[in-house]
């Protein structure tokens, strides 16, 4: 693994007056500056990850890899569904990853014998990111996500509204 990067220019981008942008490593802080002054309302869960409401769906902001290079943007649709509807939900998942790039969508079994959908996209940014690029990364995970299950809803109808329709974290910050 090469080292981290340190204020080195980007090739091809400029900022305000033409001046070079230069990379900067991957941090939570400078992703919650992002999401603050796009006028988000973000906060951080129990796990210290960052994390926010997008149309009543929750969506975490999550660094990983050895030295938190790794941006991975998640969205948990708001509803669940019954097991019973899993082969149709993955009919739905499969269709829009086989037409799209982004973002990659899956289904997870809960606990009380239910499924959830879940959108993601990661991205290695181990030789830093330029303010510019940070934005389009994290518009691009966020909007996909908002994309996505705006279209599930469409195709989902809400049968059993009162059966679990919600996760338990939706209002929190």
């Amino acid at each position: 693994m090469s080292p981290r990067p340190t204020d080195r220019p980007a090739r091809g981008r400029t900022g305000p007056g033409g001046v070079p942008q230069r990379t900067a490593p991957l941090s939570r802080a400078r992703v919650q500056a992002y999401l603050v002054a796009r006028g988000y309302s973000v906060g951080l869960d129990d796990d210290g990850d960052l994390t926010g409401t997008w149309d009543g769906n929750r969506f975490w902001f999550l660094l990983t890899g050895e030295q938190d290079e790794v941006l991975q943007v998640r969205g948990r649709w708001h509803r669940t569904l019954p097991a019973h509807r899993r082969t149709a939900a993955l009919l739905a998942v499969n269709d829009w990853n086989r037409e799209r790039i982004w973002p990659k969508v899956y289904l997870r079994e809960e606990d009380d014998d239910r499924v959830a959908l879940y959108t993601e996209m990661a991205v290695d940014l181990e030789h830093g990111v330029t303010d510019d690029q940070l934005a389009q990364l994290v518009a691009c995970g966020l909007g996909t996500g908002v994309q996505f299950f705006a279209a599930l809803g469409g195709l989902v109808p809400d049968d059993d509204p009162s059966a679990g329709g919600g996760h338990p974290e939706q209002h929190r910050p």
